[in-house]
């Protein structure tokens, strides 16, 4: 289970993208983890970490972790981590809008 703080609106977007990036790259480690067989005491080491930071990772302490610290833990563990930039989708009208008379 993942545990996640919320922010002050203005800060919302920017936090939203490091949150989803963030949860995506825990979420593939902690797969990484129970399918490796290695137990936390052993990825810990493979990722240059203490077992209770293993632990927080393991539980889904999200804000524990930076964005750097995940991305280097996944590719310790031989997964292959990017980064994915989209625009916005084009603000649709809303169907209303166009129906609505003029005044």
């Amino acid at each position: 289970m993942l545990s996640i703080r919320t922010a002050a609106p203005e800060d919302a977007p920017q936090q939203a993208a490091s949150m989803r990036a963030r949860s995506e790259l825990m979420i593939a480690l902690q797969g990484w983890v129970k399918t490796s067989g290695n137990t936390q005491a052993k990825a810990a080491k493979l990722f240059g970490i203490t077992q209770p930071r293993m632990s927080d990772m393991v539980r889904g302490k999200i804000s524990l972790f930076s964005l750097e610290a995940l991305i280097d833990m996944a590719t310790v563990a031989g997964l292959e981590p990017h980064v994915t930039i989209k625009k916005p989708k084009a603000k649709r009208k809303r169907r209303d809008d166009e129906l609505a008379p003029a005044l």
